[in-house]
């Protein structure tokens, strides 16, 4: 069994609540699971004590079990100091789509054929 440490999705429309489960990677997200570890509602402040729980004894069992967390679980491990922290970085995110590139030269052109007729 290919086991996950992952979040199972709770509550009405607009108002989620997330179980922290041990389950089967097959299985369904809000599906069938094996154990539940923990709990997370995002809707609280981010430096709430109740905003992730987590059975940190059970988690540690099934990471020793050969689970592999999610990566929104490995940030809360993480947080946690139950696991090292690992180097993320998206460089391309930041950087404009290729339409938006074009038109940046574009404008960058055009601005510097407009300047070189003024200067003379």
């Amino acid at each position: 069994m290919a086991m996950k440490i992952r979040l199972a999705r709770g509550g009405s429309k607009k108002r989620p609540h997330y179980s922290i489960v041990a389950a089967d990677s097959r299985y369904a997200r809000d599906g069938r699971f094996v154990e539940k570890l923990g709990t997370y509602n995002p809707l609280l402040p981010k430096d709430s004590e109740d905003r992730v729980k987590m059975d940190m004894e059970r988690v540690q069992y099934w990471l020793g079990e050969g689970a592999q967390p999610t990566d929104r679980i490995s940030r809360f491990l993480e947080a946690a100091g139950v696991l090292p922290k690992k180097e993320r970085a998206n460089m391309k995110k930041a950087e404009p789509g290729k339409k938006a590139q074009e038109r940046a030269a574009e404008k960058a052109e055009k601005a510097a054929a407009a300047e070189a007729p003024a200067e003379e």
